[in-house]
């Protein structure tokens, strides 16, 4: 036995020298880490000392992975989980857009629909605006929220409802353009759908989505946050970086369709799902739904019924990000691949529409472009101050400056501003205690901080009037 051993130990050391005397083997290739460890590192930030975020994703029908990352209540040491709820902001709108859309399937409605045929209480603009419009972003409403900041009370400091959005939108006497003109996003065409639904259906929007999208589709964990006082478990705090660390930041107000969803990834990869094997809708719909808006020109967007249409290096992509206070959100579909990814995340800092390309990449590989053969993604209308530079030139003398002097009133914005010159600067001065310092930008024209830009007219060489002028509201009237 001991003979034998030794024979064989001989033959191991001589095939072990017979190895080592060709050199040391060529080395091999790194073997990839696990996609999971790929998608943890992407989310490193994020941990037991800070907000987060979670990730879902979908594959071929099939959720592949669902995680979640830092932390969900900062006060209680809750984690962030893959079934924690987060608020998706304008994700949301996708899920307004199909309420609509259901109820024209039903014969309740029509895309073509007047607004002013379901919601009277709007102003006669002498031009129609259609269902249609509202949601492509195309009807030239102009965005209440903007137009609540401009009044002194800007979304989160203040509980509005639908009826105060309805109150702002019904004071309006002009719009940013003729419908179908220009594309410009609001929020007020898909507050006003929530409200539609709630008037055409009998029941409230909340409910009517309940029970027409959300339980079909086995979305359990979803709701709308229509009031925001309601005990929602397994809720995540939402949070914005303040001082050395964070403060909450939640959207204290009960108006939703534009945004307000409460959900998970889970849900949200299942919503993505029915947009290819749907219990609630055909495909007549579903193709509708994500059909890019055309101008009454002929000019095609990328913007269909909630959902932005673009390609992503050389791969369709069907997406929309949100924001809301301290939630930000990304949902996006690669159709042709059947690959969805879903992010949600409850800091303000968060960057979910990166983390979720980034995580989409590792799915995706070599089916990927590099990003300069990607096709430019298609034209959207711009603003009115798109193309207006400032002439360095243009520096009034504060002599020069008490022309523009003077109180003016907005029965729009239910607002006064005063506008005075303070030393060498004008300025402008907001009940109760806003004051904007005025930097000059061209001819009559000033930059006033968040007020946007404010345009001076004049009539017979005099001052009569001020506009301000922002992306989503153009051209509001004060006169003096």
């Amino acid at each position: 036995m001991k003979l034998v051993i030794s024979a064989l130990t001989a033959a191991w050391l001589s095939l072990s020298y017979s190895f080592s005397a060709v050199g040391p083997a060529a080395p091999q290739a790194p073997v990839p880490a696990p996609v999971e460890s790929r998608v943890d590192a992407v989310f490193s930030r994020w941990t037991t000392t800070t907000p987060g975020c979670a990730v879902g994703v979908g594959a071929n029908g099939r959720t592949v992975l669902a995680r979640g990352y830092g932390m969900a209540d900062l006060e209680h040491d809750v984690r962030n989980g893959a079934d924690t709820i987060f608020e998706a902001g304008s994700v949301s709108k996708q899920f307004t857009a199909a309420a609509i859309l259901l109820l024209a399937k039903d014969g309740r409605l029509s895309l073509d629909d007047h607004v002013r045929k379901h919601v009277p209480e709007l102003a006669d603009y002498g031009t129609p605006i259609t269902l249609r419009q509202m949601l492509s972003h195309t009807s030239g409403l102009r965005d209440w929220g903007n137009l609540a900041g401009i009044a002194g009370w800007p979304r989160g400091n203040r509980m509005h409802t639908h009826d105060d959005v309805l109150d702002i939108l019904s004071r309006q006497r002009a719009l940013n353009f003729t419908p179908g003109t220009r594309w410009s996003y609001s929020n007020s065409g898909y507050n006003l759908a929530a409200i539609i639904v709630s008037r055409v259906s009998g029941r409230s929007f909340a409910d009517f989505s309940r029970e027409r999208i959300f339980q079909p589709l086995g979305m359990l964990h979803t709701s709308w946050r229509d009031d925001h006082t309601r005990i929602v478990k397994q809720r995540a705090v939402a949070y914005a970086p303040g001082g050395a660390g964070f403060r909450q930041d939640m959207p204290f107000e009960n108006v939703h369709g534009n945004g307000g969803l409460l959900t998970t990834v889970g849900d949200l990869l299942k919503w993505n799902e029915h947009f290819v094997s749907s219990p609630i809708a055909d495909a007549t719909l579903l193709s509708l739904q994500q059909t890019p808006a055309r101008l009454n020109d002929g000019r095609v967007l990328d913007y269909a019924l909630g959902l932005y249409v673009r390609p992503y290096k050389g791969l369709p992509e069907v997406y929309h990000s949100g924001a809301t206070a301290g939630y930000r959100a990304f949902l996006t579909r690669f159709p042709d691949q059947h690959l969805s990814v879903a992010v949600l995340c409850n800091a303000g800092s968060a960057n979910p529409t990166e983390y979720a390309h980034a995580v989409a990449d590792m799915y995706l590989g070599a089916r990927l472009k590099p990003e300069s053969e990607a096709p430019p993604s298609l034209p959207e209308s711009r603003g009115p101050t798109v193309g207006l530079t400032r002439d360095e030139r243009f520096r009034p003398a504060p002599a020069d400056l008490t022309a523009y002097a003077g109180t003016f009133t907005s029965d729009e914005a239910e607002t006064t501003l005063r506008v005075e010159v303070r030393g060498d600067a004008l300025v402008i001065l907001r009940r109760p205690v806003t004051a904007i310092t005025l930097r000059p930008h061209s001819r009559d024209r000033f930059e006033a901080g968040s007020l946007g830009l404010v345009t001076f007219n004049r009539e017979g060489g005099r001052v009569t009037a001020l506009s301000l002028t922002q992306d989503r509201v153009w051209d509001l009237r004060f006169e003096k």
